[in-house]
């Protein structure tokens, strides 16, 4: 048996009959206000799984980017290992991580949102520190600045636009990826779109579980556009 036979069905109330004639819309307030409280936990639950996984994406992809900027010879075995994670199918992917912290654990889903997300931020951080100028970084060391100081101080927030665009793809695709682990029980908004094709096809239901998961994908891109506007005022001055 695998393990995705043993995945506890999505728990969503039946809250109208699902066929194919005007009972069955795409779009139902009333099954909103119905299902209002299980609709805000799967959200919620979409939200903190998509940051908690690009979040600790970064934190390891930043250092990542900055040995292979530092150390050349590093770039192409990083960039292939997060490559070949990436191209790994999110099924197989699942299939290989449940055995190893449990079946039905959203910790299966949260490592292999972690390591899709790894490629994109790598090369994006990649790509804006090796962007810095080199007569920035001559003249950052003839300032006196080791290259701890010389990252941290001059390349870092040079690097900045390029780390958040990763950043922003990152998000976006994490966004869509968590609908996933609906098929072990913990896919947030997923779970909603899966539960309306099992609930004999309950428009209702799919309908409200992809608007609010393009939503989602909506605001976190363009809070963190606004973030890098904020954080990088010098690039938008040039820009404009």
């Amino acid at each position: 048996m695998s393990f995705l036979s043993r995945a506890p069905a999505p728990a969503w109330p039946l809250a109208a009959p699902a066929d194919d004639g005007p009972g069955n819309p795409w779009f139902s307030w009333r099954y909103v206000h119905d299902n209002a409280d299980e609709i805000l936990t799967a959200l919620q639950f979409h939200a903190g799984l998509t940051a908690r996984a690009v979040i600790i994406a970064l934190i390891v992809a930043l250092p990542l980017a900055v040995v292979s900027y530092w150390w050349r010879p590093l770039t192409g075995p990083i960039l292939a290992l997060s490559g070949v994670l990436y191209t790994i199918p999110s099924l197989a992917l699942l299939a290989l991580i449940a055995p190893a912290v449990g079946t039905t654990s959203d910790t299966s889903v949260l490592i292999a949102l972690v390591l899709y997300a790894l490629l994109v931020l790598v090369r994006n951080s990649l790509a804006g520190l090796s962007q810095v100028p080199a007569e920035v970084r001559d003249a950052a060391a003839g300032m006196g600045y080791g290259r701890l100081g010389r990252l941290w101080r001059i390349e870092l927030p040079l690097a900045l636009p390029g780390i958040l665009t990763g950043l922003r793809l990152a998000t976006v695709s994490t966004v869509a990826l968590v609908t996933v682990g609906s098929l072990i029980g913990k896919g947030g908004l997923g779970e909603m779109i899966l539960g309306g094709f099992r609930n004999n096809f309950y428009k209702a239901e799919i309908m409200t579980g992809t608007i609010l998961c393009v939503a989602l994908a909506l605001v976190l891109d363009l809070v963190l556009a606004g973030l890098g506007r904020l954080l990088t005022p010098w690039a938008r001055e040039r820009s404009s």
